[in-house]
């Protein structure tokens, strides 16, 4: 009888040990299926106050550009927009917003030969080799280039590897195609295939947009090499003078940014190179960084005013401007704009490969005198990522 008796306890302990294990099972599963689902509902709010920011954002840059005629440094006083817009987000989440000017930088679809061998031999290359470097990447953009260097590849080198093909004859769309251009794959990578020093220095001076000017508000020493100064007496001056350390030196200026030609000429002389550079920002990263607790999400948007940047046009009549006008995929990592900020918009492929451009419609007036339904927006997104690992601040130009 005991033994009977000491069964149905071993029974039933079996059992309530199964229940336990299936219940506990069922617990973390219901659990991770709850984390996740809170994760996504605080990624949503998170990212409708990051879009929140942006247009904030963008509405005190626009009330700037119309009251200054333009933008040129965030020392004009926007450095901070959301306090200027008395923008407050929802309790226990803060929001950052840094800016980045990408038209401190060269367009390397405008660049010219003299400014590349220039900026090259700025980098302590040989003349040799500097010109070598140019010929290359000018033969890799335009398809009528001729390159007059020792050594410098030709568009029947690129018929000689293990998958033939014709270089493309536009600008580049990615700053990995490096890697593709004969001569310029052994400056700017390692033995490994690893980009260098001189490739990410590469990316620092040049743009992949389309505009005339750098601005030289932005500070970028290599703008300067680009030119042909050499004289780091004249780069020291232009950093002081943006500092605020040498805004005295200017006539008539008391804040630490140029706002014409005759300020710079002002500061380095009339007839230096640095007159030519532009004083007004062509095109603006501007990231955005909102935090609840332990969540976070990010935005990086790539704006230009009116009159400002633009993606580089393909060649006419070949496949390159038919694909140019195809959006590419995007991971989880970019979002199209028209769903968050427009409802109406056309849209092309970025030069970098990533991210839409979004040329957004200006209003219009009908034939029979009306307005058209189409919205007046004052920028261009160039660019839009979101939570983009690779989206780190360079350069925080917040005052």
């Amino acid at each position: 009888m005991s033994a009977r008796r000491g069964s149905v306890i071993l029974i039933v302990m079996i059992t309530l040990l199964f229940a336990a294990t299936a219940l506990t099972l069922f617990i973390e599963k219901a659990s991770n299926d709850l984390m996740v689902e809170v994760r996504e509902a605080d990624a949503e709010r998170l990212r409708k106050v990051g879009y929140s920011a942006l247009e904030t954002t963008l509405g005190t840059l626009e009330d700037f550009r119309q009251a200054l005629g333009g933008l040129h440094s965030p020392a004009e006083g926007w450095g901070d927009p959301l306090a200027f817009a008395h923008y407050d987000p929802p309790p226990g989440i803060t929001v950052d917003v840094a800016f980045e000017d990408e038209s401190a930088k060269m367009s390397l679809p405008n660049v010219d030969a003299t400014t590349l061998t220039q900026l090259f031999q700025g980098w302590g290359m040989t003349q040799a080799n500097a010109e070598k470097l140019r010929d290359s990447i000018l033969g890799w953009m335009h398809s009528d280039y001729i390159g007059t260097s020792a050594g410098s590849p030709r568009p029947e080198d690129y018929d000689k590897g293990d998958l033939p093909f014709t270089p493309p004859g536009r600008s580049l769309r990615s700053f990995s195609e490096l890697a593709t251009i004969e001569y310029a794959r052994d400056v700017f990578f390692d033995e490994k295939g690893i980009p260098n020093d001189f490739y990410y220095r590469f990316v620092a001076a040049f743009s992949l947009y389309s505009y005339k000017q750098p601005n030289i508000n932005g500070g970028n020493g290599d703008v300067l090499l680009g030119l042909g100064i050499q004289d780091k007496t004249q780069s020291k001056l232009v950093q002081d003078f943006l500092s605020g350390k040498a805004a005295h030196q200017v006539p008539g200026q008391t804040l630490p940014y140029f706002r014409s030609s005759q300020d710079v000429a002002g500061l380095l002389g009339a007839n230096s190179p640095a007159v030519a550079l532009g004083t007004q920002i062509m095109a603006l990263r501007v990231k955005v960084t909102v935090h609840q607790g332990p969540s976070l999400f990010q935005l990086s948007a790539l704006v230009a005013p009116q009159g400002g940047a633009t993606v580089p046009a393909p060649p006419g009549n070949s496949v390159a401007a038919t694909l140019a006008t195809k959006t590419p995929e995007t991971g989880n990592s970019q979002q199209n704009v028209a769903t968050n900020v427009a409802a109406s918009t056309s849209s092309t492929a970025s030069p970098n490969g990533v991210g839409t451009v979004q040329a957004f419609p200006r209003a219009t007036t009908s034939a029979n005198g009306g307005t058209n339904a189409s919205l007046n927006y004052p920028f261009t997104i160039l660019e839009l990522r979101e939570n983009d690992p690779s989206n780190s601040v360079q350069t925080n130009l917040k005052g």
